[in-house]
């Protein structure tokens, strides 16, 4: 199993949601295929308002799926953009993509 998300997390919203499970896990792959591509071009325009908007709604959604490391990357950027803060958010940016990938390919073994 993948360190890419909480597998007690999973368990419990699966005897929760039952078989809406899988359409769970599909909303929030779809939400952050949209979101994700987002945050890179965000920073470029300097637009750090809606980037802190955006990280903070992914980092709710990745928060309830027990996926630590992408919560805590979304958290970071979020108070950097708040801060407008520039010093390392590209590489935060970089590395939430990246971490949102392992996340994605967790989750589909739980379909």
């Amino acid at each position: 199993m993948s360190d890419a998300v909480d597998e007690n997390t999973l368990t419990m919203l699966k005897e929760v949601m039952e078989d809406d499970f899988g359409k769970l896990i599909d909303a929030y792959l779809d939400d952050c295929s949209r979101k994700m591509p987002q945050l890179p071009l965000l920073l470029e325009s300097r637009d750090f308002e809606q980037l802190r908007r955006m990280a903070h709604s992914l980092k709710g959604a990745s928060s309830n799926f027990g996926a630590h490391a992408l919560t805590e990357l979304c958290l970071q950027i979020e108070l950097a953009a708040k801060a407008g803060e520039e010093t390392g958010l590209e590489a935060l940016v970089r590395a939430a993509g990246a971490e949102q990938q392992r996340v994605a390919d967790a989750l589909a073994a739980h379909r």
